[in-house]
């Protein structure tokens, strides 16, 4: 056995190759175990194959490796049964989560068939959606104060809920398109190991046909926009498709990523009527809202792909949090920099007035520097609550911003003003 398993080129040998040759060729079920891994390259399944044996080993798991910490000198050819001994080195073993059904929120009440696709698209973490959701939401605040007359309440509120439904179904769609492309990734991260695609909960073929219901869907919520819409949303489909790709080849994914979900920045003009080809102030204002929003992506992805950082980095994932990893904050705060003078290009050239600046961009200044300069990237839990919690100190204060200022613009609380200065 151990002659075969050294022909092999298999990345987990060495969990092996570090035992007493005698336990290779005399124990029938270690033997097994070998096998087991080699069709399966399921690492998790064969800890609790080998755990049997591994009372004395100290076991610890990496992505691409795990290895079995032993002092081959204090190795005893004639301990009982088991045929491996070992002492420890004082590494404490890693032991690997096991999936479990969800037993509280959501997930929970759905029948049991239905529960990995609601986990492949994330329903259980929507701040996806949210964060897809936020430009589409502020580019229909803004093109409603441009729109000629000024776009209805009933109007706006109509346009919101498509965009939710939209983002939601759309964002649901981009996680399977990602969980696919990463279908051979994901196993060897802890965070993602357990994601449906990833623990066979799920076939390739069944995500792919399961991801074609989902574009139709998507595609019902947008013609159920006016058309100009489907001429504007229809690019955005290379960006959602590609973006997995983009991990692999450059370090900057997040910029890629920011492409994909900052489409939305477009869409509230053509929705609400506004033509971007004829409207030379509407262009200008979607271009520069497009790209604060890009700017947002990479800053809350940067923290995001931090939680990350160490598996990627084995695993061969690129990513801005890896090329940038000593100088973050610095990144971050050039970011927010770029993100908030963009979004005050944004309302100057669509004629704002103070309710924008001081509630929207003001509050993008507040945020965005409290969650820089208080954020911990070496811890994993305050990553996530800054991720989660970022979208809505950031997003809401924009969008509350955004909302005064048209209800502003409505009620013509600004011509008061205009009229007293001519006086």
């Amino acid at each position: 056995m151990a002659s075969w398993l050294l022909r092999r080129p298999w990345r987990y040998s060495n969990i092996f190759l570090q035992l007493p040759p005698s336990s290779l060729y005399s124990n029938q079920n270690l033997n097994t175990a070998i096998i087991q891994i080699w069709r399966r390259h399921d690492v998790a399944s064969a800890f609790q194959l080998l755990k049997p044996w591994s009372t004395s080993c100290h076991l610890s798991t990496t992505p691409y490796s795990a290895r079995i910490h032993e002092t081959h000198s204090n190795f005893n050819p004639a301990a009982p049964s088991s045929g491996i001994t070992a002492t420890s080195q004082g590494i404490p073993p890693k032991s690997l989560p096991v999936y479990t059904p969800p037993r509280i929120g959501l997930l929970s009440y759905l029948p049991k068939p239905i529960v990995p696709y609601a986990e492949l698209i994330r329903l259980d973490k929507p701040t996806g959606t949210y964060y897809l959701f936020f430009p589409c939401l502020f580019s229909t605040l803004i093109a409603a104060t441009m729109a000629t007359p000024i776009t209805t309440p009933s109007a706006v509120v109509g346009a919101t809920t498509l965009f939710l439904t939209g983002a939601l179904v759309m964002r649901g769609a981009g996680c399977t398109i990602n969980d696919l492309w990463d279908r051979n990734l994901d196993p060897h991260v802890a965070r993602t190991r357990l994601r449906p695609i990833a623990r066979k909960a799920i076939s390739a073929k069944a995500a792919i046909l399961f991801t074609s219901g989902q574009l139709l869907i998507g595609l019902a919520v947008l013609l159920s926009l006016p058309f100009e819409c489907f001429w504007y949303a229809t690019p955005s489909l290379l960006f959602v498709a590609t973006y997995p790709l983009a991990k692999r080849y450059t370090n900057y994914p997040q910029f890629v990523l920011g492409l994909t979900f900052s489409w939305g920045a477009m869409l509230g003009f053509p929705a609400l009527g506004v033509d971007l080809l004829t409207n030379q102030p509407a262009l200008t204002s979607a271009a520069l809202l497009y790209s604060s929003n890009v700017a947002w992506t990479v800053l809350y992805d940067m923290i995001y792909a931090h939680m990350d950082i160490e598996d990627d980095a084995k695993v061969g994932i690129k990513s801005i949090a890896l090329k940038h990893d000593k100088e973050t904050k610095a990144v971050l705060t050039g970011l927010a920099v770029i993100q908030v003078a963009l979004l005050a290009s944004t309302g100057v050239v669509a004629g704002m007035g103070p309710i924008f600046f001081a509630g929207s961009c003001g509050s993008a200044v507040a945020t965005l520097g409290t969650m820089i300069w208080r954020v911990n990237l070496k811890d994993v839990k305050d990553c996530w609550w800054w991720f989660k919690n970022g979208c809505w100190l950031t997003g809401g204060g924009i969008a509350l911003g955004l909302v005064g200022e048209y209800f502003a613009q409505a009620h013509g609380l600004y011509k008061g003003e205009e009229n007293s200065g001519r006086d």
